[in-house]
């Protein structure tokens, strides 16, 4: 029974620094963009494949 004296107030303590760390994170914009990078990822690259090439062709 003595042992929850002292888990109390450290699990306070953990959950007051958790909602701290939750509200910076969302105020330093961690949390604005949440769908950009799964569709930045599906984005085809086709722009950049003429422009390599036409570099390769201009060395020979």
């Amino acid at each position: 029974m003595e042992v929850i004296y002292g888990l109390l107030p450290g699990m306070l303590l953990l959950g007051i620094v958790g909602v701290v760390i939750f509200f910076w994170a969302v105020r330093s914009g961690q949390y604005d963009d949440l769908d950009g990078a799964a569709h930045r990822i599906l984005m085809d690259d086709d722009n950049d494949k003429p422009e390599v090439e036409n570099e390769e062709h201009k060395n020979d």
